[in-house]
Order: structure tokens, then C-alpha cells, then sequence
């Protein structure tokens, strides 16, 4: 039998040389160890949350300010093709200003009888070409004359009107969409003054067909 030796401890093997100071500290640096792993992690946690938190502050940023060029690049392209419009519309109004008085004496020509030959060839070829390009005739006889689109050039009174109406037309108005770029001028008539209304009347020539009112 193996006889113990009293009075001897077991002690972990320490490397030759080292101290027994050094081997304290190998024995507890496997705790140390333990303890720092966990802190270093949520060091490292906290840094990473930091970093996330300014890229989604930075990419929020950028993306208003993206927002912000997009809307203002299509209120840009709005602006632009309104001037464009507007312009176009500027220039094509002149152009047929311009051209009014020659429309104006095809139909003087037209109304005596003496557009014929090569001259209607070339008169309704210019008509055809300011249609196209939106010019539209308006002003008729017997429509009530309305001060934004007629200009009175002319005025009476008739017994057969019930309201200012136009009753000739001495020149044609002329309009591109909504824009009127010359008023119709017209003469108008208005009722007699003193005149009875219409229905007023008719009940009149009733009455004396009748043999006048019935008496109660």
C-alpha cells in the first residue's frame, strides 16, 4: 500500500519559473475572463445601436430631401409647360389678329355675292387653316347681347323684343378657346318703352276678340 505523506497539498502545475504570484493570477484569470466577456458585449451592443440610430437619421434626412427636389422638379415642369401654353397661345393670338380684317373682307366678299373663281379657292383655304389653328366665329341675329362677348355699336327700340337683343351683326366676333380676341359688333334693339308685355298683349288681343272682359 501507497503510505499518503501528511502535511503535502496537491497544487496546480505551474510552469518552471514562473512565481507563485503568476500562479495566483492563472487561477483566477479564467473568472476574469467570465466577467469581462458580457461587458464587452454590451459595449459593443450599445455602439452598434448608435450607429444604427444615425444611419436611419441620416437616410431619413436624404429621403426628404429627395422628396422635396421631386416636388419641386414637377411644380418646375408644371410652371414651364404653362408658359409654354400660354406663350403659344400669346403668339397664335396675334397671328390671327392679324389676319382679321382680311377674314373680315372674304365675308363682305361672300356677302355680295362675289367671291368666285381662284379668289374662294384661296379665301376658304385661309378660313380652313384659321380654323385649325382654333379660331372660332361667333355673333348671330336675334341672340340677347351679352356686353362680355358684343360691342353695341348701334342701338334702338323695337316693340317685338322682350329683352336687349342683337338684332344685326356688323361684324363677326372671333375667339381661340376661351379667350375672345375680338368682340362681335353689333346693333341692338330694346323693348318699347312704355310697351306692354308680350303676354300682356296676347291677353289683350284675346279679350277684345272676345268681346272684352267678362263682366261680374
Amino acid at each position: 500500500m501507497t503510505e499518503e505523506t501528511p502535511g503535502f497539498e496537491e497544487k496546480p502545475d505551474v510552469p518552471s519559473g514562473a512565481t507563485s504570484d503568476d500562479a495566483a493570477e492563472a487561477a483566477e484569470s479564467p473568472e476574469k475572463e467570465d466577467k469581462a466577456a458580457p461587458a464587452g458585449d454590451a459595449a459593443k451592443t450599445v455602439g452598434l445601436t448608435a450607429e444604427l440610430d444615425q444611419v436611419r437619421t441620416a437616410l431619413a434626412e436624404r429621403t426628404g430631401d429627395l422628396q422635396r427636389l421631386q416636388a419641386e422638379y414637377q411644380n418646375y415642369r408644371r410652371r414651364v409647360e404653362r408658359d409654354r401654353v400660354a406663350v403659344k397661345e400669346i403668339a397664335t393670338a396675334t397671328l390671327l389678329t392679324e389676319l382679321l380684317p382680311v377674314l373680315d373682307d372674304i365675308g363682305r366678299a361672300r356677302d355680295h355675292g362675289e367671291l368666285v373663281g381662284g379668289f374662294k379657292s384661296v379665301a376658304e383655304s385661309l378660313e380652313t387653316a384659321a380654323a385649325k389653328m382654333g379660331l372660332q366665329q361667333f355673333g348671330k341675329e336675334g341672340e340677347p347681347f351679352d356686353p362680355t362677348i358684343h360691342e353695341a355699336l348701334m342701338h334702338s327700340y323695337a316693340p317685338d323684343v322682350t329683352e336687349t337683343t342683337c338684332v344685326a351683326v356688323l361684324q363677326p366676333g372671333y375667339r381661340i378657346g376661351e379667350r375672345t380676341i375680338r368682340p362681335a359688333r353689333v346693333a341692338v334693339a330694346e323693348p318699347q318703352p312704355g310697351a306692354a308685355p308680350s303676354a300682356a298683349k296676347d291677353e289683350a288681343a284675346k279679350d277684345e276678340e272676345s268681346g272684352g272682359p267678362d263682366e261680374g
